[in-house]
């Protein structure tokens, strides 16, 4: 596992934009996945920045969900098909059909399950999946003690991951209770890793999943098991980290052709 401390949120979004810019460049039909929420805003506006700039062509690139709420109706603006069409997919001038994520409105959401980690599967696989962490070290909606080897299933949250998202919604009743993620082991196939944080509120989070010990209860710490992980994190996230100093002079060490 890298870990790289970067000043501020905006560059660590840029840091892991120009990743996935080099990604593409290198594969153009590459499968990038997106997670939800604030934390990776500046990654989607700085890789939309790099396209419409002629830095790098996304037009064969695809894009893939981590997640999504079960039983919002299609098209609901919180939905997070919705958010991902809208965040990212519209920006980086790519249309529905390079777009894939679970049905989060199907009657068997078991068979929806199912089919997206076939889908994803057929596809080729995931060449750089994008993760945020809960205050409770959660990837995806993997809530604390899920299983390290778990599949795309359904999920229950707990409250204060809906407390959490409560405020993209008018109020917490609104929140679902369930949810559709890829599991944790769906997650770890993933070619490369790539985990933002940002904030002193994920402080905790971050330290107990890098340098604390593999386990369900902190599902990030799974992270420590994949060949090629990196975590971005700020000062303020960075702030409970021992070996803060080492990870600095290990990057500032590391070749440039290395890349992230």
């Amino acid at each position: 596992m890298e870990v790289v401390i970067v000043p501020d949120a905006k560059a660590g979004g840029e840091l892991i934009a120009e990743a996935m810019a080099a990604l593409v460049r290198r594969k153009p039909e590459a499968l990038l996945g997106v997670a939800t929420g604030s934390t990776p805003l500046p990654v989607y506006e700085a890789l939309a920045a790099t396209v419409r700039g002629g830095g790098v062509d996304v037009s064969r690139a695809r894009i893939c969900q981590l997640d999504e709420y079960v039983g919002l109706p299609a098209g609901h603006p919180e939905s997070y098909r919705s958010v991902v069409l809208r965040e990212v997919v519209e920006p980086l001038g790519l249309g529905e059909d390079a777009f894939m994520g679970p049905d989060g409105t199907a009657e068997d959401v078991q068979a929806a399950c199912e089919a997206y980690d076939r889908a994803l599967s057929e596809a080729g696989g995931v060449d750089l999946q994008l993760l945020g962490i809960g205050t409770d070290g959660h990837i995806g909606f993997n809530e604390p003690c899920s299983s390290l080897a778990s599949r795309t299933r359904i999920k229950t949250l707990t409250r204060q991951t809906r407390e959490d998202n409560a405020r993209f919604f008018d109020s917490l009743d609104e929140v679902p209770h369930h949810v559709i993620t890829q599991g944790i082991g769906t997650i770890l196939e993933a070619r490369h890793l790539v985990l933002l944080a940002t904030g002193e509120g994920k402080a905790d989070a971050v330290a107990q999943s890098v340098e604390g010990p593999v386990s369900a209860l902190v599902p990030a710490s799974a992270l420590q098991l994949h060949p090629h992980a990196t975590v971005v994190v700020d000062e303020a996230a960075a702030s409970k980290l021992k070996l803060a100093d080492y990870f600095r002079a290990t990057y500032a060490a590391k070749p440039e052709w290395q890349g992230l």
